[in-house]
C-alpha cells in the first residue's frame, strides 16, 4: 500500500501499540505478563539502548506496528509485529519489517532474531521472504513461541 507511511514511535501512540498487539495475541493465544509489561511501558522495556518501535499509518489511523528490542550480545529482537485484520495481506507487515531491519542495519547490528508460532503461517512466510531463517530455539518467556528465526545483517 503506497499510502501507508512508516513512522517512529512517540508516547501518544502507546494505546495504538497496545491495541494492535492485544488484538492479535488474544485471537490466537493468551496475553502473557511479559506482553503486558512491554505494551504498557515500552519506554522501559523496548526503547532503551537504541530500541525502537515503528508504526504503519494509513490516513489518520495506526494500522500496524513492530518493535526492535536491543537484547545485548544476542542482537536485536524483532517483536510485537501486528497489523490490523482489515489491512492484512496488503504488504504492511513486510513494509514494517523492512523498516525495522534497515534501522538495525544503520546501527551496525549484526543479528536480528524473532520468536513466533508455527500457526502464524502468513507471518512466517513474510519473515522468510525478507531473509529470516529458522534456527534452534532457546528458552523464552513466551509459552506461545515454538519457532525462532534469525538473520545476519
Amino acid at each position: 500500500m503506497n499510502d501507508v507511511s512508516i513512522i517512529p514511535y512517540s508516547p501518544e501512540y502507546q494505546p495504538d501499540f497496545k491495541r494492535l498487539n492485544i488484538e492479535w495475541i488474544s485471537r490466537y493465544f493468551t496475553v502473557e505478563q511479559h506482553d503486558l509489561e512491554q505494551l504498557d511501558e515500552p519506554e522501559t522495556y523496548i526503547l532503551p539502548n537504541d530500541g525502537q518501535i515503528f508504526l504503519a499509518k494509513l490516513g489518520d489511523a495506526i494500522v500496524g506496528c513492530v518493535a526492535m528490542v536491543n537484547m545485548g550480545e544476542t542482537g536485536f529482537e524483532l517483536a510485537k509485529m501486528a497489523v490490523s485484520p482489515g489491512t492484512q495481506g496488503k504488504g504492511i507487515g513486510k513494509k514494517l519489517c523492512v523498516a525495522a531491519i534497515d534501522y538495525a542495519r544503520q546501527l551496525g547490528v549484526k543479528t536480528v532474531w524473532l520468536e513466533s508460532n508455527r500457526v502464524l503461517t502468513p507471518a512466517l512466510t513474510m519473515y522468510a521472504s525478507v531473509g529470516f531463517r529458522e534456527v534452534p530455539s532457546v528458552p523464552t518467556p513466551y509459552s506461545r513461541a515454538d519457532i525462532r528465526m534469525e538473520m545476519t545483517l
